[in-house]
């Protein structure tokens, strides 16, 4: 069938669909089979196309290391693809077991997003876990000590004094007579009126 009309006879073309034919002066190629459809058949499920998955993407996985392998076509190709795989030494048995969080009846596994070093003892736990107490930590019972005696408070204080060449910590600071007290304030704001 020629497309267009008597006037334009070069002008649209008729839909390839067996029971449509309709004129469409704007119409779709198929990419599969290559045929001519109006807007109601131009997805491959409404013509039926044979050729709809030739460009689809398929991922397969490996049983043996539970690696994703991206295939473009048939089933043949699934088996070829797993063998080349299997072959090319990627395929390790050891990458299979993914790491989960040692906290004891935790079963989270330990991804990028979800993990974190603790600071004390370096063990990688997952973010329910994070702080020493949730994962038992081996020097938990010691940091919480330390905190309370100042420690860090008075390393802190030996490193400042150091700089300054004098001892803050142990020092009282005189007071200055130039601070104002509120009870000075107060009697000046009211001198006022």
């Amino acid at each position: 069938m020629a497309g267009g009309t008597e006037a334009f006879p070069d002008l649209g073309k008729h839909c390839q669909h067996s029971d449509c034919h309709q004129l469409d002066f704007l119409p779709f190629k198929c990419d599969g089979c290559h045929k001519v459809f109006c807007l109601e058949h131009r997805s491959y499920k409404s013509h039926e196309c044979q050729k709809s998955d030739h460009k689809s993407r398929k991922v397969i996985v490996c049983e043996t290391c539970l690696t994703s392998i991206e295939i473009t076509g048939k089933e043949e190709e699934e088996k070829i693809m797993l063998e080349r795989h299997e072959k090319s030494g990627n395929c390790d048995p050891k990458k299979k077991k993914k790491p989960t969080c040692p906290v004891r009846r935790c079963k989270e596994t330990l991804t990028f997003s979800n993990t974190t070093v603790c600071k004390t003892c370096q063990l990688k736990v997952c973010l329910k876990h994070r702080y020493p107490a949730d994962h038992a930590c081996k020097q938990a019972s010691t940091a919480p000590a330390a905190v309370v005696k100042g420690g860090w408070n008075e390393k802190f204080l030996a490193a400042l004094a150091s700089r300054n060449g004098k001892d803050c910590a142990k020092s009282e600071r005189p007071s200055s007579p130039t601070t104002p007290s509120v009870k000075g304030f107060t009697r000046f704001f009211y001198s006022l009126f």
